[in-house]
């Protein structure tokens, strides 16, 4: 029986476990800080108020349950990993592996010399802060209601910094949610803007013309305010100072304009790049250690022509079946091949039911086929965490 670790409970770590856990003579075990997996993608409409808490977290335990008996969850931090001796420490025990997959994923990078961000923003890699930011999104528009015959406080601004995937999504979540209560607590909720910043000269950079295009308009129409070319010099609490003089008065800003590496990555000593990322071998091992590999956020994954793919729920399913596969490959002494890493596609959910993606490089949609599409993968994918948890739970109440 051969014991394999598996440290994150995000994207990548589940899909690992799923494609392990068919094998009778692998025990599998999944360590993780949080009791629940988080759906980070689905962010966005738990932010504006549109999903609820069961909508965007699953319980683990539950969910490992599911494996009927050849999946075990502890819920703890994985303080310490031994590559010599093949152990991890987690709750002042230490665990023996075989193969071991690091699928910690990534925090918000609250840019150090940016002063004041971290201090007066929110970010969207921890339910805890998308929660908090919820709350507040929900304070401001009751707020609005609130002083609909009164004494009103005037126009508030809500910013987003980032441009990318995540921000554009928030952003445009919001607005939509605004547009929509301005049918019933009326043109109060149009006195809140939603200011989408970022220091690119377009948003979403890494993307192609067709979604950068779609998606600008669907933001306009919307009424989002964006300010690309922005470069942020610091925040103070009713701020936002820009290098080239100009300030924005905001009410709370979300942060989604950078990444880095969780925790565990800084207590390993091996290659990194800028932002903590593990720099791995072709085949997403950790450099000089076959048995241990790493996945999705905590890792940097290039193409076949040698650019960093973006940090996406994708990649990291991606290269968690691979490694699962590359480790079948290993017990039974069978070759392996080089991860070969690509993007299939991209759906950017754009407030309500309206959508804009790419598929294979070729096919285009917008609207509501793209967010029929963006919803059927969602689904999918929430539909097999639920049939798990339900047998999870079952198992448990026998």
């Amino acid at each position: 029986m051969k014991k394999v670790l598996v440290i994150g409970g995000g994207y990548g770590g589940l899909r690992a476990i799923e494609s392990l856990a068919k094998y009778k003579d692998i025990d599998i075990t999944l360590i993780d800080k949080n009791p629940y997996h988080y759906l980070q993608t689905e962010s966005y409409g738990y932010i504006a108020g549109r999903f609820e808490l069961h909508d965007i977290a699953v319980d683990l335990d539950n969910w490992c349950h599911g494996f009927k008996g050849s999946v075990n969850f502890i819920h703890g931090n994985a303080s310490d990993v031994n590559f010599e001796e093949k152990r991890v420490s987690v709750n002042e025990k230490t665990l023996s592996y075989d193969y071991l997959i690091i699928a910690t994923g990534a925090k918000t990078n609250f840019f150090s010399f940016i002063e004041g961000l971290r201090e007066n923003s929110y970010g969207v890699k921890s339910l805890q802060r998308a929660h908090n930011f919820r709350i507040e999104f929900e304070n401001l528009i009751y707020t609005k209601l609130q002083n609909e015959h009164g004494n009103n406080d005037g126009e508030l601004n809500i910013a987003v910094g980032g441009a990318g995937l995540s921000g554009v999504e928030v952003a445009a979540e919001m607005a939509h949610v605004l547009q929509t209560y301005s049918k019933t607590i009326g043109d109060t909720a149009k006195e809140i803007n939603i200011y989408l910043i970022d220091a690119s000269e377009t948003i979403l950079p890494e993307m192609g013309k067709y979604t950068i295009s779609k998606t600008k308009k669907r933001l306009e129409k919307l009424g989002v305010k964006i300010l690309t070319g922005a470069f942020i010099n610091n925040v103070d609490e009713s701020y936002i100072h820009f290098k080239n003089g100009e300030k924005l008065e905001y009410r709370f800003m979300i942060f989604t304009g950078g990444i880095k590496a969780a925790e565990l990555n800084n207590t390993i000593e091996n290659e990194k790049n800028g932002i903590g990322q593990f720099i791995a071998t072709s085949e997403l091992n950790i450099q000089g250690h076959k048995n241990v590999f790493a996945i999705g956020d905590c890792v940097e994954i290039k193409d076949s022509d040698d650019n960093v793919l973006p940090p996406t729920a994708q990649v990291a399913e991606k290269s968690a079946e691979y490694v699962a596969k590359t480790i079948r490959e290993r017990i039974d002494g069978v070759p392996s091949d080089s991860f070969e890493a690509n993007v299939s596609g991209m759906f950017i959910a754009l407030g309500g039911k309206y959508a804009v993606g790419e598929i294979f490089g070729y096919i285009k949609v917008k609207g509501y086929t793209a967010y029929l599409l963006k919803k059927a993968i969602t689904h999918a994918y929430y539909l097999g965490l639920r049939l798990r948890i339900n047998t999870g739970f079952k198992n448990r109440i026998k």
